[in-house]
């Protein structure tokens, strides 16, 4: 993908915007929650650097066009992120993960949020398939996909190893024709 230029999508109650330095304690607090990164494929955040070289990695996302790392903002407060990821040009394809602060669970943010972007990026940049994938202990993260109409396409066994801990993977996919439809 070429480099992003700073843009903003609006939803009813949500902006999704670039991040910026400011945003840095509020990732912090996000990722550094062991709750809400019980199901993630690393270890909860220990030290504000993390937070930092995050927001590091997602400037340098924007200006490579390898990385989308949109903050969602709900009522002035960054509420959670969204990434789209290792972009295959040749096959019009990404990766999307998430991450919401646990404050602003059971609100539908996040459903709200990705349905902005996922719909930017099929009808904006006809990006063909979105893939996610998820701890198929997840069962909330698997019902958002669901409700986006992500298909569940499989499970591999031990795929990750975090804090020790070895995990399974579901798979899940959209394309941009179920998308189109479903809208």
């Amino acid at each position: 993908m070429p480099a992003f230029a700073p843009f903003t999508l609006a939803t009813q109650r949500l902006q999704l915007r670039f991040l910026s330095t400011a945003d840095v304690p509020a990732l912090y607090r996000m990722y550094s929650d062991a709750e809400a990164m019980r199901y993630w494929s690393s270890a909860p955040w220990d030290d504000m650097r993390q937070a930092e070289a995050y927001f590091a990695a997602a400037l340098a996302g924007y200006e490579s066009g390898e990385l989308l790392r949109m903050g969602i903002e709900a009522d002035g407060q960054l509420a959670g992120v969204v990434n789209l990821y290792s972009f295959n040009r040749q096959n019009q394809r990404c990766d999307i993960g998430y991450m919401l602060d646990r404050a602003c669970w059971g609100k539908g943010y996040m459903q709200e949020a990705m349905a902005a972007l996922l719909d930017h990026a099929f009808r904006v940049w006809s990006l063909h398939r979105i893939e996610a994938d998820i701890d198929p202990r997840n069962t909330a993260s698997a019902k958002l996909l669901k409700s986006l109409h992500f298909v569940y396409e499989g499970h591999m066994r031990e795929r990750w190893i975090v804090n020790g801990e070895i995990c399974d993977t579901d798979f899940f996919g959209l394309l941009r024709a179920d998308w189109i439809a479903a809208r």
